[in-house]
């Protein structure tokens, strides 16, 4: 019923920046919340940053003051600004939705993109 379409993400080197975009679709009501995560080999999924439908942000302390989450919402898409990229960086990153279907107002759901590769060189 919603699809999270994961864009942006490829080979840079280290000091550059990427624009990641994750654009929903689908039966969508209302979107609570929407956010990035990562994983590198080996390790766990972390976040990396979210955003509520109020605009209030939050980031993982490695991220804050090189990338920038927003969204718009009359696109249902949010998009994360990185720049300085750090080789430590390098992870597939996922976009998370929180949010509520129009077949079922009072519950909310988490879905997940597919995941986009983001590397980083030194």
């Amino acid at each position: 019923q919603v699809r999270l379409v994961e864009s942006g993400g490829g080979l840079v080197q280290a000091g550059g920046s990427l624009r990641l975009s994750c654009a929903a679709s689908g039966s969508i009501l209302s979107i609570n919340a929407m956010g990035w995560y990562r994983q590198a080999p080996g390790k766990q999924r972390e976040l990396v940053a979210r955003i509520t439908s109020g605009n209030t942000t939050n980031y993982a302390d490695s991220v804050k003051g090189r990338f920038t989450i927003s969204r718009d919402n009359a696109k249902n898409t949010v998009y994360l600004q990185m720049n300085s990229l750090k080789p430590e960086d390098t992870a597939v990153y996922y976009c998370n939705a929180n949010l509520k279907l129009s077949t079922t107002p009072w519950t909310s759901y988490s879905y997940w993109g597919q995941g986009t590769q983001v590397t980083v060189s030194s």
